[in-house]
C-alpha cells in the first residue's frame, strides 16, 4: 500500500483497505497512486484538522495533468473517497466530475498491412538473444486471438488451459479489465489453430498450464516482453502512420481489438443488421463497462474505409448523440 503523511493517512489506509476487497489488482494499484498524489498535495498544504474543503478539492483537481479521461478517474477515486469520509463524520467536500472530451482517436490496420504482419510473425525465428525459446509459437498465436476475439493483452495472457474449452471453441475469461468476466467464443477456423498449437506445446490436460508459458514455465509471458517484440515486427515493416494527430494513437497490439471490432459492425451490416442493433452485444462481447465505452471503436482516423467511415458516422450520430450535461 505504501506509505502516506498528510492529516488523512489512516482513514486514506482504511479506505484502501476496504477498497482492496472489492476492486481488481490494477484497479486497486490506480486507487493507490490518486490517493498517493492526493495525500502528498494535503500534506504540502500543511494542513492540522481533518476536513476537506471545497477549496482542496477544486485545488488537487485543477492540478491534475494528463487526458480528460485520466483526470476524470483520479476525481472519481477522490469522490469515493470523501464520500467514506463522510461516513466517518469527517466534513468532506465531494468534487464534480470533470467533462470528458472526445480525444481518443484509435489506429485501424489495413488489410495488406495485417496480411504482412501475419507473415512477418510467422517468420519469427529464435535467436541467442530471445529469452523465451517460445516466442516463435507462441506470438503467431497471441496476435491471432487479439485479432480473431479482440481481446486485450494482458486478459489474453492470463489464459490458462483451464480457461480454454477446446470441444466447444470457448474461453472463458476471468483476468479481465474490471472484472468484467466474459466467455469468448472462437471461430471455427481459429479454434482449429489453437488446438494444434496447445498440441505442438505440449499443454493439453495440464489445467494449471499457461496458454503462453513465460522464460519460467510457470508464470505467463510478460505483457513487455510481447509488446516489444510487435514494435520490433512494426519497425521491420515501416508500419507508422503517416501523419498523427493530437491524441491519436498509434500502431499497436490494442490496435488489433480496434480491428476486430471494425470488421465485427462491417460484417453484421453486410448481413443485414443494422449496428445500432449490434452494438449491445458486441459491447458484452467486448466486456465494456457501457455502450459508451463501445462507442471509441467508432471512430477511425484513417481513410481506408471512406465508405464504411459515412456508415458509422450516420449511425453514431443517432445512437450516441451528443451529452452537454455535467457526467
Amino acid at each position: 500500500m505504501g506509505e502516506f503523511y498528510s492529516i488523512l493517512r489512516v482513514e486514506i489506509q482504511d479506505f484502501l483497505t476496504l477498497r482492496r476487497a472489492h476492486l481488481s489488482i490494477s484497479g486497486y494499484s490506480h486507487d493507490v497512486c490518486y490517493l498517493k498524489s492526493f495525500d502528498t498535495y494535503l500534506s504540502h498544504l500543511g494542513l492540522e484538522e481533518k476536513k476537506i474543503t471545497e477549496a482542496t478539492a477544486s485545488g488537487w483537481v485543477g492540478s491534475l495533468t494528463g487526458k480528460s479521461s485520466s483526470r476524470a478517474n483520479k476525481v472519481i477515486t477522490l469522490r469515493i473517497f470523501t464520500k467514506y469520509l463522510l461516513s466517518l463524520g469527517i466534513t468532506a467536500h465531494v468534487p464534480v466530475i470533470p467533462k470528458v472530451a472526445d480525444d481518443y482517436i484509435p489506429y485501424i490496420f489495413s488489410d495488406a498491412e495485417l496480411e504482412r504482419i501475419f507473415t512477418a510473425a510467422d517468420s519469427i525465428r529464435v535467436t541467442k538473444n530471445q529469452t523465451n525459446p517460445n516466442m516463435q509459437i507462441e506470438f503467431p498465436m497471441i496476435i491471432r486471438l487479439l485479432y480473431g476475439c479482440g481481446l486485450r493483452i494482458g486478459e489474453t495472457l492470463a489464459l490458462q488451459m483451464k480457461d480454454v474449452d477446446l470441444d466447444s471453441d470457448i474461453l472463458t475469461m476471468l483476468h479481465t479489465k474490471r472484472d468484467k468476466q466474459r466467455l469468448v467464443p472462437l471461430s471455427q477456423s481459429l479454434a482449429e489453430i489453437l488446438r494444434n498449437y496447445c498440441l505442438s506445446m505440449g499443454i493439453v490436460g495440464i489445467p494449471s498450464a499457461y496458454l503462453f508459458p513465460g522464460v519460467d514455465p510457470v508464470k505467463p509471458a510478460s505483457v513487455e516482453s510481447i509488446k516489444n517484440k510487435f514494435r520490433a515486427i512494426l519497425r521491420n515493416l515501416d508500419i507508422v502512420p503517416k501523419m498523427r494527430v493530437w491524441h491519436e494513437r498509434g500502431p499497436c497490439l490494442h490496435c488489433f481489438r480496434h480491428v476486430f471490432t471494425f470488421k465485427s459492425f462491417a460484417q453484421a451490416e453486410r448481413n443485414g443488421h443494422p449496428i445500432d442493433d449490434s452494438i449491445p452485444f458486441l459491447s458484452v462481447y467486448l466486456g465494456h463497462e457501457g455502450l459508451d465505452e463501445t462507442e471509441k471503436y467508432l471512430k477511425f482516423s484513417s481513410e481506408m474505409y471512406p465508405e464504411a467511415l459515412e456508415m458509422f458516422e450516420s449511425y453514431t450520430e443517432n445512437v450516441f448523440p451528443e451529452v452537454t450535461d455535467e457526467l
